[in-house]
């Protein structure tokens, strides 16, 4: 582990995330990468309930890592990883609660039917595990509170300018580009390679668009066919 990533979500993670993979310090660990990977949320679970992990049951094959859940254990994988420097993500607060709110919280929190966590498992296990490590462990089930949200978002940062030693930290808003992070990393800038800027709000918007039609239309309507069907080839053995 060469990177490792303080920063909250919706702070730039993915865009810094493809930015690292093309400048060499690639794979990156990010929250999609749990998605891929299912047994990795038992690693998760057990840091949530303050168990002892091995972080190389995770980060085995992996040079850096950015966004939720890893960085909320910025310290522990320091201590794992001593070597690696820090780059803590960052954007104007008020900015990024409305960010977080108008995407993941509303996605998983607000839109997302109950039907749908209850009974399809591997979704269930996914928001289980984000609940115990952001909703209900890093706000407290209280994120909807912005006031309370920001104040957690202020306070992680001040704490890891606090824990990590100045040499090793950048602070670091996607919006500065390649300079900042290529000087802090000392590698050349890409020639002719824009930063890439990724997952933008408005991006996420149109995801959460699709997810609501699948949620609320899609599904449902699939689900009756199946039972029409099923009813069709029930009444087609009973008839002979």
């Amino acid at each position: 582990m060469k990177i490792i990533g303080a920063g909250f979500g919706r702070t730039g993670t993915l865009s810094l995330k493809k930015a690292l993979e093309l400048i060499g310090m690639g794979p990156c660990y990010h929250m999609d990468e749990m998605i891929r990977f299912p047994k990795h949320m038992e690693v998760w679970k057990a840091a949530a309930q303050k168990q002892p992990v091995n972080w190389n049951d995770i980060f085995s094959e992996y040079q850096s890592s950015l966004d939720f859940p890893a960085s909320l254990y910025y310290r522990e994988l320091l201590t794992a990883y001593p070597d690696a420097k820090v780059i803590l993500t960052v954007r104007e607060p008020e900015r990024w609660y409305q960010s977080m709110y108008d995407t993941a919280y509303t996605m998983m929190q607000l839109n997302t039917p109950a039907w749908f966590k209850k009974y399809v498992i591997p979704y269930k296990r996914f928001a289980d595990l984000i609940d115990l490590l952001i909703w209900d462990g890093l706000f407290s089930g209280r994120f909807a509170e912005k006031e309370h949200a920001i104040q957690i978002y202020n306070r992680h940062i001040e704490e890891v300018k606090t824990n990590v030693p100045p040499e090793k930290l950048l602070v670091f808003n996607v919006k500065d580009g390649w300079e900042p992070l290529c000087k802090f990393l000392d590698v050349p800038v890409p020639v002719g390679i824009p930063f890439p800027y990724v997952n933008d709000h408005e991006t996420v918007q149109r995801q959460m668009k699709i997810s609501r039609f699948v949620y609320y239309r899609a599904l449902p309507a699939m689900a009756i066919a199946v039972i029409l069907l099923m009813i069709w080839l029930v009444w087609k053995v009973v008839l002979g």
